[in-house]
């Protein structure tokens, strides 16, 4: 069974039908494109593939979006969807890269080690040629297990500390605009600019044209370019903890792989008056 954190489409296609191998559909857009992934995934998918809600497996009681969930809330809500803890979980979106590499970081988060994302995504496997299907598959709930693993994780308390003591290097994958308060942010009441002493790695910097992963070399040069210090421990952010993701994915398949994820990113920081911010 293959452990990279990415597989390719030729990868899916040969090992659909395997038995601990479970396909999930982790699409998700921002409030401001209009799109639906949970209709958008009824209409097509997959064959086989469930659709994982970024939305709804996610703390219900936080007014922040789609913080994580506990981790008995995530092993029930998985294990409903067919995922034990013996699965090979392979993830996709329809973007490419966003919504699969948020919801691989969440595995991981909660322990779930065999865990992979389907490089280039559903706009790839639909470039190929490939079948996608409106059928919803047969879904037989598994008894699944999660423990938090809090060192893939980061809160407020821990970025506010951490801009005193500079132990992580904080690296932001909004755009240059967002980044510098030059344009506006895609949530309402949010303030611009960033977190005190980051730096800024657009995501799309570690993607290639056709929304596959440039090579880990590439990534580490985008990274070394944008001034960050590899060698220190790193905590990445964006919006919502979604692009921070793609971040942490494409570090770790280039060897990088004990970066964390503020989870409630900008849509925390930007949203409070306590909180200090560079423009």
């Amino acid at each position: 069974m293959v452990s990279s954190c990415l597989v390719t489409t030729n990868w899916v296609a040969e090992h659909l039908d395997d038995k601990g191998v479970i396909i999930l559909d982790g699409s998700h857009h921002l409030p401001t494109t209009g799109r639906n992934s949970a209709s958008e995934y009824a209409e097509r998918h997959i064959s086989g593939a469930r659709f994982f809600d970024i939305d709804g497996i996610s703390d219900q009681n936080s007014d922040l979006p789609h913080m994580l969930p506990s981790a008995d809330e995530f092993a029930s809500k998985v294990g409903a969807l067919g995922v034990g803890d013996d699965s090979h979980v392979v993830i996709y979106d329809t973007i490419g890269t966003t919504g699969a590499a948020r919801v691989w970081w969440t595995f991981r988060a909660m322990g779930h080690a065999k865990v992979s994302v389907m490089d280039g995504g559903l706009p790839k496997w639909m470039e190929e040629g490939r079948q996608v299907v409106s059928e919803l598959p047969s879904i037989k709930p598994k008894q699944k297990s999660a423990k938090l693993n809090s060192s893939l994780v980061r809160n407020l308390r821990e970025m506010l500390d951490n801009i005193d003591s500079g132990q992580e290097v904080v690296v932001d994958a909004r755009s240059a605009g967002r980044f510098n308060a030059t344009e506006p942010e895609p949530r309402a009441g949010m303030r611009g600019g960033h977190i005190p002493g980051s730096r800024n790695v657009p995501f799309p910097d570690v993607l290639n044209k056709d929304r596959t992963f440039k090579s880990g070399r590439e990534v580490l040069a985008a990274f070394e370019l944008a001034g960050v210090d590899l060698t220190q421990p790193m905590v990445t952010t964006c919006g919502s903890g979604v692009t921070a993701s793609t971040l942490a994915l494409a570090l770790f398949n280039a060897g990088k792989e004990d970066v964390a994820v503020y989870d409630g990113s900008w849509s925390e920081w930007g949203s409070r008056q306590d909180t200090p911010i560079d423009k």
